[in-house]
């Protein structure tokens, strides 16, 4: 963790984090915004799979949604990451998906990690890659949804990430 992330926890999301998720994820302009009682969903359901990182007031500043794949237990699925703007820059996303990733490996004996990322999102493409080099993985692409598999306007592919397996 570097000095600029000292101040910051990275801890479990509650219900109440549910609606400062929704407002991140709309700020970012980047994300597909899921409605806001899915984001309360997931602070209630998928808590133990996602990742929240709190400022020096216990404020959510960022955010990592996961789940655990139904048919590969072992595979933590990102679903999205978001961090505050006043608070990007400074690496707090990396140190989200560590500390995700290793509160799921010591938990749910996670050693894979997926993530989609559609074409030209160079942040997320920065991030993952560089989460599997500093944990020795692979990193395996393929195109996992085609443009024409949305069936509500134009979207751009989603490139399937396959981290793995690491040990943490």
């Amino acid at each position: 963790m570097t000095a600029a992330q000292a101040d910051l926890q990275i801890d479990r999301p509650t219900v109440a984090d549910g609606a400062v998720l929704w407002r991140i994820a709309k700020d970012s302009k980047v994300l597909d915004l899921n409605s806001s009682y899915s984001y309360l969903l997931w602070c209630r359901d998928f808590a133990a799979t996602s990742a929240v990182a709190r400022d020096e007031r216990g404020e959510p500043v960022g955010f990592i949604t996961g789940y655990l794949r139904p048919d590969s237990p072992r595979t933590l699925l990102v679903w999205q990451v978001a961090v505050d703007e006043a608070h990007r820059g400074r690496g707090l996303a990396a140190a989200m998906l560590d500390a995700l990733a290793a509160r799921t490996a010591a938990e749910h004996g996670v050693d894979t990690v997926e993530t989609t990322v559609a074409p030209g999102n160079t942040a997320s493409e920065r991030l993952f890659t560089a989460f599997a080099e500093r944990h020795g993985a692979l990193l395996e692409r393929e195109v996992l949804f085609d443009a024409s598999d949305f069936p509500d306007g134009p979207h751009d592919p989603e490139v399937l990430h396959r981290i793995g397996p690491f040990a943490l």
